[in-house]
């Protein structure tokens, strides 16, 4: 499955108009959810804002300085990366620039592995919603209206039919939901 995965405010937007998420920051409950769920990924498509975001668990020792810090950072180096970016030449750590479209290199993904992929960055994650690449959405729903910036999801075309298939409470500030695309297998 491709699984897109990311923290929004309550009124779907994960930076604000500023391009500023200091709201996201998690509770060591949420960061323990985190690890876990990124144990589970075999693959990661990632554009080169969130690439440059995360970089610093691959190349900043001093993140490793506590135990879930470097749990995480484990994992993360881990992961391997397929970066888009038109402007970066190279990309450091388990990572490459991605060579074709985000339809083939999601398809590559999925076959490299026998765990789910994640997508990250909201205009690539856009391009594979809208492309009908995304199988599963992930909101970290935090209790902040932030009215206007980057929006978790893209305007669509057509109605999107999704299953909740799991919702939490983490601490008493952000909700988890899990969302499992619709697919119609009779076509």
């Amino acid at each position: 499955m491709l699984i897109y995965s990311m923290s929004v405010s309550v009124d779907g937007f994960i930076a604000d108009r500023a391009g500023g998420f200091g709201w996201t920051a998690p509770s060591e409950e949420q960061f323990r959810f985190h690890v876990a769920q990124i144990r589970e990924i075999g693959g990661y498509l990632l554009g080169r804002r969130l690439y440059e975001t995360m970089l610093v668990w691959e190349t900043d020792p001093s993140l490793r300085d506590n135990e879930p810090g470097a749990a995480f950072a484990d994992v993360w180096c881990a992961i391997p990366k397929i970066v888009f970016s038109r402007t970066l030449n190279s990309v450091q750590g388990n990572a490459r620039l991605a060579k074709t479209s985000v339809a083939e290199e999601a398809a590559a993904a999925l076959d490299a592995t026998d765990k789910n992929v994640s997508i990250g960055g909201a205009g690539l994650a856009a391009s594979a919603v809208d492309l009908g690449l995304v199988d599963e959405l992930r909101m970290f729903r935090y209790p902040v209206v932030v009215g206007g910036g980057t929006p978790f999801l893209p305007p669509v075309t057509e109605d999107v039919p999704l299953d909740l298939v799991e919702t939490r409470t983490l601490g008493s500030r952000v909700i988890y939901e899990r969302y499992r695309r619709v697919r119609d297998d009779s076509h």
